[in-house]
């Protein structure tokens, strides 16, 4: 009896440990919230039409984990911390969005096959990650794009940005928050540099 006595409260003590090693964990979500931009007023000079692909990406971009990299040769990914939506579609988003409030083009619009319109946007998402190397946590956002002429198909501007930024709150979640604002800054950044004039001619 004794010996039973001592098994039976072995058993109750290991019970909360036993419950907690079978306690299911499930991944938390986010995702990347750029801030819209305002319309423009109308410019009657505008004739030109402009269309955005979605942009590319690498394939481990593409898997849903956030990517960190421990190494410049090695690429992590968070099992528990996923993308709720793919990132390229959200990039796409906040460049149409900031075409559009430029004001320069008469349309902006998501790229739907149609010939009917003057520039073709083709863009892609080289690096969304965070950074553990050379000090401190970092987030790294480089992006491509290219503005194609559809009458001519020539490319009529191109160009890359890269941005990094320093993350102060050493979470997933304030990686997030500083992924976030990296993405605004190079979004601004590879858009100011689009000619103007493309506005007035149509090719």
């Amino acid at each position: 009896m004794k010996n039973f006595a001592t098994a039976l409260t072995l058993m109750l003590a290991l019970l909360p440990v036993l419950a907690g090693c079978g306690r299911a964990r499930f991944p938390a979500y986010y995702t990347l919230n750029v801030p819209p931009a305002p319309d423009p007023p109308a410019q009657e000079s505008i004739r030109a039409s402009i269309a955005v692909r979605e942009f590319q990406s690498p394939g481990y971009l593409r898997q849903g984990p956030i990517v960190y990299r421990p190494s410049p040769e090695e690429i992590g990914f968070y099992e528990y911390h996923r993308w709720a939506a793919d990132p390229r579609a959200l990039v796409t988003s906040a460049v149409v969005d900031r075409l559009r409030a430029g004001g320069h083009f008469s349309m902006v619009s998501m790229y739907n096959g149609r010939p009917d319109l003057d520039y073709i946007f083709s863009g892609k998402l080289e690096k969304l990650e965070e950074v553990d190397y050379e000090g401190g946590v970092k987030v790294e956002v480089a992006m491509s794009a290219q503005i194609t002429s559809v009458a001519t198909g020539a490319t009529v501007w191109s160009d890359a940005v890269s941005e990094v930024g320093t993350v102060s709150r050493r979470s997933v979640p304030g990686v997030v928050s500083k992924m976030n604002q990296t993405v605004e800054l190079a979004v601004n950044k590879l858009l100011s540099t689009v000619p103007s004039q493309l506005s007035s001619s149509k090719h």
